[in-house]
């Protein structure tokens, strides 16, 4: 068989490797390709249209469910002031007001509070008048760093709330809801004590919370 003849073989009969090579280009596109499409699904879950009252402003996003309130706030709607600490509800950084009722941001699905009125540090002041726990905090030296004080200042303000409404806590003299619980000084570390501030300003804080409970 002369050169000539032994290309043309070639050609009409590819060899085992080409064959295996062009076998597997085929089988991997074949396979891949719904099993891209798949992770694309799942990485890109179905957004809803929920409408939230943060700050008594309405907001109407596309949320995925799986966004916290935390996130919401901070990379959605810019309001930066509540902050991430642990991310875990354990610091009490990213606390806010939920219906007078004060709840760790990070651990709070954005799509369960529909129809919620939430309030967040930018949201306390009144008329360019600071609220009153703002002010306190300002006048009794309430804070060092910082980072905590938006957590501490609307937890102090619905704990208050809890108070008036004669919620016990673990140092209470009594578990019944009759009358306003007198907030001492025990009363008011065990109360705020979802709330750590790592420079220690803990002194301050409380002379702070009484100082307003007192006005």
């Amino acid at each position: 068989m002369n050169a000539e003849n032994e290309h043309s073989d070639n050609q009409r009969d590819p060899t085992r490797r080409t064959f295996i090579e062009a076998a597997v280009l085929i089988s991997g596109a074949a396979i891949t390709t719904p099993v891209l499409e798949a992770q694309t699904e799942q990485a890109l879950p179905g957004l809803r249209r929920f409408s939230l009252t943060i700050n008594q402003v309405r907001h109407d996003l596309d949320l995925e469910p799986k966004v916290t309130l935390l996130d919401l706030l901070r990379e959605r709607l810019q309001l930066t002031g509540t902050k991430k600490g642990c991310d875990h509800g354990q610091c009490g950084a990213c606390t806010v007001i939920a219906d007078g009722e004060r709840i760790v941001s990070c651990l709070a699905l954005a799509v369960c509070y529909e129809g919620v009125d939430i309030v967040t540090i930018e949201g306390l002041e009144r008329g360019g008048q600071l609220h009153p726990m703002q002010a306190a905090f300002l006048e009794q030296d309430g804070f060092q760093c910082g980072f905590c004080t938006p957590g501490q200042i609307c937890s102090a303000i619905a704990m208050l709330g809890e108070a008036k409404k004669g919620m016990p806590s673990a140092v209470a003299h009594s578990v019944s809801p009759a009358e306003p619980v007198e907030l001492t000084e025990p009363e008011i570390r065990e109360r705020m004590s979802g709330n750590i501030c790592r420079c220690g300003a803990y002194p301050n804080i409380v002379a702070a919370i009484r100082a307003t409970e007192r006005s």
